[in-house]
């Protein structure tokens, strides 16, 4: 499965400060913003990812985050000109794509929960066309709603309703199979002129081949396109590294669980770091790795044959 991070746009609700810096680079807490969409198609073991975002912000990205090798990652990246909607993600990355399933997700979105991993990697190993998920939210009108029968199947989606029939918010986030490149190219655009995602996920909905992932309780969700909801997000990073010890999102300490890099390598990019505090979880985490690699090998003294 390819993935790709959708970090374009103007983030005109955002400004003065999306004047000078993409919105995806700012930061929430300890990390850039787009370290979290990243670390999720990490979690999900999508290593090839596409990183789509406007002409002038893609050098800053390269910057950051280079091709991806450091990781265990093969990042690419594309402009778009101009916004031309989500389900343009699919039009501007039907190379990168190829004959693959794919996952789009939303430079903006943060997500948190338990076992996220294991949910990701059952959803990418799902056979359905679509993939959705949902989150409870206590404003639905603002989203596109996602309506489900008693028996949990997904039976309609709608965008900003007027009269929401759940309080199910479709998130942006996205598994589709490979026809959703066919069906990006036969969208018409929108009255707002762009190409709705919603649309590509009522034709998956129409052929029956949508369901939808509800992330409920002991999940967290953050669209952070306003003030409020950007220092909402950090706060809540915040709050959990400090009382946990635990860094969510830090995308060395992913590459390494995910095994997509070695602890030497995951102590170099920590040590790379200087003396931030970033810096020097990355290297604890690597030295703690290294040290369960060790006693894996050697086994514990008394017995062999306890694992």
């Amino acid at each position: 499965m390819k993935g790709i991070i959708l970090a374009g746009g103007s983030a005109t609700r955002l400004r003065p400060v999306t004047l000078a810096v993409s919105k995806q680079l700012l930061p929430v807490y300890d990390k850039p913003m787009v370290y979290y969409p990243l670390s999720v198609l990490m979690l999900a073991d999508i290593r090839d990812i596409l990183i789509i975002t406007t002409p002038v912000d893609l050098p800053q990205f390269q910057r950051l985050l280079g091709d991806g090798s450091q990781l265990g990652l093969s990042l690419t990246y594309v402009a778009q000109t101009e916004p031309r909607g989500l389900a343009d993600a699919f039009r501007l990355g039907r190379d990168h794509i190829g004959d693959e399933r794919v996952a789009l997700v939303l430079g903006d979105n943060i997500f948190h929960g338990a076992s996220f991993s294991d949910v990701l990697r059952h959803a990418a190993a799902d056979d359905a066309g679509a993939v959705l998920f949902g989150y409870p939210v206590r404003d639905p009108e603002r989203y596109g709603v996602a309506e489900v029968d008693s028996s949990g199947r997904l039976v309609s989606l709608v965008e900003k309703p007027a009269a929401p029939k759940s309080d199910r918010a479709v998130t942006g986030l996205y598994f589709y199979s490979n026809d959703v490149v066919k069906i990006a190219d036969a969208l018409t655009p929108s009255p707002r002129g762009e190409l709705e995602i919603t649309d590509v996920n009522l034709e998956y909905l129409r052929r029956g081949e949508a369901t939808l992932v509800d992330l409920g309780r002991g999940f967290a969700w953050f669209d952070t396109g306003t003030q409020d909801s950007l220092m909402a997000a950090g706060q809540y990073v915040q709050t959990l590294e400090q009382r946990q010890g635990v860094r969510i999102a830090c995308v060395e300490e992913v590459a390494l669980r995910m095994g997509f890099i070695d602890p030497e390598q995951a102590r170099a990019l920590g040590a790379a770091l200087g003396a931030s505090g970033y810096g020097h979880y990355v290297m604890a985490a690597a030295d703690r790795a290294r040290a369960d690699q060790a006693r894996q090998v050697s086994g514990p003294p008394w017995s062999s044959a306890i694992s």
